[in-house]
């Protein structure tokens, strides 16, 4: 009985074992800074277009909606390079391939800046996107076996937190940035940024030698882990509402709250915040109860999502609600750990493709949301779509429940 008892926990994610009180080392820290970095860089990359889709549709002769399909091409190259680059970094130095992959950021972000056209451009955001699930796999793999084993969670969000920070600081600087020299120069921004990351994950984060043993069977091998799937299945749909509200936010608040250009960067930096408190706030949560955060997180999520649908129209409502919406993100960090312990040797890959389903999320979002504006419904209704989809997630989180009780039941019986 105590081993069914003890496989139930495995299987749910819940360790039995007692959890170290290990002090952190000042030079994880600075390895995280490091890694960090290279998140701000993927985060300002990543969400730029959203902040700059009145100028690109100008510059480049096309509708919004359709510059907003870089966003939606974005996405899908994070969704289809996860699993290459995972495959292709298999045995391999860990910290050499988070060089590589922030290389290869760079070189794409400033390839971004010189195409001439729009089906040039969705090409090259489609590239971009490429090394951003990898590079993101990567380091949470990397920040959490540095990390004492009572700050797993905190480490996949210091992380990340270079994304919020993004959000905050790195998207509001880019935007005017390029409102002011155009916006091709904010893709040079995101390039040199990512540079600068290479230098200090070369310098910082401590060399990690190839691994031995490692097989591409092993990797591949989470495809057939259904419990992986379904837990990449609450990112991927769940997500969505956070991406079908920000993907649209500027036109949003601009002809339904009476925002102005100069508002735009706060606004955006509103959403950073929230960002940043989801990071710190959730991480701390999930190190303590993991499921119970990604449960609490999505119902949360249908609720900011409902909030942003009826106050769109009030200026001021409407950007606490974005605040809300940003809050969100503390569903990253809690996934990534729930994947750790299910993906057993398939730890790469499944890393690598959560954030696949989070740009699957990302793009879904953007899609559903664009079909609801130009479907006559108006941009307040993204909320309303965010709202289904975070719903859509809850329900797999339990469906994710369900199965482990029944493999549980299984290996009982």
């Amino acid at each position: 009985m105590l081993l069914i008892d003890c496989y139930c926990l495995e299987v749910l994610g819940l360790s039995s074992s007692v959890v170290s009180a290990e002090a952190a080392s000042p030079t994880f820290f600075i390895a995280l800074l490091a890694m960090g970095l290279g998140s701000f860089a993927i985060g300002v990359g990543e969400f730029i277009s959203m902040g700059l889709l009145p100028e690109i549709s100008t510059s480049l002769v096309i509708t919004i909606p359709q510059a907003g399909h870089a966003i939606s091409a974005y996405a899908l190259g994070v969704v289809i390079g996860a699993p290459l680059l995972a495959i292709a970094s298999t045995g391999r130095s860990r910290t050499r391939m988070l060089v590589v992959m922030m290389g290869l950021y760079a070189l794409a972000n400033i390839a971004s800046a010189l195409a001439p056209g729009y089906w040039s451009f969705m090409v090259l955001r489609l590239l971009s996107g490429f090394p951003h699930g990898t590079y993101f796999g990567i380091a949470s793999l990397v920040a959490a076996s540095l990390a004492p084993a009572h700050m797993r969670a905190r480490a996949v969000a210091y992380v990340m937190l270079g994304l919020s920070l993004a959000t905050l600081v790195g998207v509001p600087v880019a935007t005017g940035l390029g409102q002011w020299l155009g916006w091709r120069s904010a893709f040079v921004l995101v390039g040199l940024i990512a540079l600068a990351s290479v230098i200090c994950i070369i310098k910082f984060v401590p060399a990690e030698p190839a691994r031995a043993g490692a097989r591409i069977a092993h990797e591949l091998s989470m495809f057939t882990n259904r419990q992986v799937w379904i837990t990449l299945g609450i990112g991927a749909i769940g997500f969505g509402g956070l991406f079908a509200i920000f993907s649209y936010v500027k036109p949003t608040l601009m002809s339904l709250a009476g925002l102005t250009e100069v508002g735009v960067p706060l606004v955006l930096a509103l959403f950073g915040a929230g960002m940043v408190v989801g990071n710190i706030v959730g991480s701390h949560m999930a190190d303590k109860d993991l499921l119970g955060t990604i449960k609490r997180c999505l119902i949360w999520s249908m609720l900011a999502c409902a909030f942003f649908a009826l106050t769109a129209s009030h200026l001021l409502l409407a950007c606490l609600a974005v605040f809300c919406v940003g809050t969100v993100v503390v569903i990253g960090p809690a996934v990534q750990i729930r994947l750790m312990d299910v993906a057993g040797k398939a730890q790469t890959m499944a890393a690598a493709m959560n954030h696949s389903a989070f740009n699957f999320a990302n793009a879904a979002g953007a899609f559903l949301g664009g079909v609801a504006i130009d479907a006559g419904f108006g941009y307040a209704s993204t909320g309303w779509v965010g709202l289904f989809l975070s719903a859509a997630g809850l329900a797999m989180f339990y469906w994710m429940l369900v199965d482990a009780r029944r493999q549980a039941r299984c290996v009982a019986g």
